[in-house]
């Protein structure tokens, strides 16, 4: 295992980012986030989106200057690309690649059209990657604080010597150098992040949840205080391990919780579910679920919407609303605005 290096802001060139041009294509949450606090920390920065959309009207908002993507690249050293995994090739072919000159720095904040060769760009551009680890609302939420959300950076393509120092001044901007920011690689992000996404924080924690809510209430269990086992204390006790790691969630528990913890856990996800994650690793290293993926999005969707409807509708779903709406404890402004940002 290689030596950790965690960069933080005493290391960085903060003022290499202040003499570049930065064009922010999208204005999602990424691109708010981001552009938001690229903004704020002095940068020279416009928002390459569809004039007259949703987007541009909600940055000009923010006093924003806009441009179509295809002049956004032209002015821009930097290009930073936040719209979606899904159709950022199709615009970079189209929009991007066509307007770019050698020298010009195309950004990313994932991988996956770089690494699984959904955009190949040419080798007199600079390929550089600056990934929060965290989404773009709370990029922002946290450098309000002062604070910043941890991030990665990778260099796919150097031809100006200097791709690294610019990820570290970028990353810096938009606060990660006051957390902290570790050096990886395009492959190694794009594969760990996919895997992580399915296999524990979204896929494998949502799936979870569900689970436990539903073997509650088919045993005929409140759903409220189903609800509030299974859901509402995820947050509590994963704030605790995000400070302290395992060992601080399991100091802070009872007795009667951690034994439970260390000898029922591991009936749940066992040998079954970690054959399970190393089947779906192999699907993303394969580039398997990038052309399930891919495909599904050029296909109209069908089986996405269908899924994203069947978990809308969940008792879960309804039973949180409801409880959400009534409750006092932990109220406070909310980092989604979707009117807003």
């Amino acid at each position: 295992m290689s030596e950790l290096k965690i960069y933080l802001d005493k290391d960085i060139n903060k003022g290499l980012i202040k003499s570049k041009k930065i064009a922010v294509i999208g204005f999602g949450s990424q691109g708010y986030g981001q552009s938001m606090n690229l903004k704020d920390s002095g940068c020279d920065v416009v928002l390459g989106l569809r004039l007259g959309g949703e987007s541009d009207k909600k940055a000009k908002n923010y006093g924003f200057k806009t441009m179509n993507i295809e002049d956004a690249v032209k002015w821009a050293d930097i290009i930073q690309v936040l719209i979606p995994d899904e159709v950022q090739s199709q615009v970079y072919e189209k929009q991007i690649k066509p307007n770019m000159r050698s020298g010009q720095y195309l950004m990313f904040a994932h991988g996956f059209n770089i690494h699984f060769k959904r955009i190949v760009v040419p080798s007199d551009i600079n390929v550089i990657m600056v990934a929060p680890k965290g989404p773009g609302h709370t990029v922002r939420s946290q450098y309000i604080e002062g604070k910043g959300v941890p991030s990665l950076i990778a260099v796919y393509q150097n031809p100006s010597g200097d791709g690294k120092e610019v990820a570290l001044s970028y990353a810096s901007a938009i606060g990660a150098g006051r957390a902290g920011i570790i050096e990886t690689t395009f492959r190694e992000e794009t594969e760990t992040d996919l895997f992580g996404e399915q296999c524990v924080i979204c896929g494998g924690v949502s799936a979870l949840m569900k689970a436990g809510f539903e073997v509650l209430t088919e045993a005929g269990y409140s759903p409220y205080m189903a609800y509030f086992e299974v859901l509402h204390e995820m947050k509590l006790i994963v704030d605790l391990v995000n400070q302290g790691g395992l060992a601080d969630m399991r100091y802070s528990i009872s007795n009667t919780a951690e034994y439970g913890d260390m000898t029922r856990g591991p009936k749940v996800i066992g040998a079954a579910s970690k054959n399970a994650m190393r089947e779906i690793l192999k699907d993303i290293q394969s580039g398997k679920f990038a052309n399930e993926f891919t495909s599904e999005m050029k296909s109209g969707q069908k089986e996405f919407n269908r899924l994203r409807e069947e978990n809308r509708n969940h008792l879960i779903e309804k039973i949180g609303e409801e409880i959400r709406s009534s409750f006092v404890w932990g109220r406070k402004e909310n980092i989604v605005n979707r009117d807003k940002n």
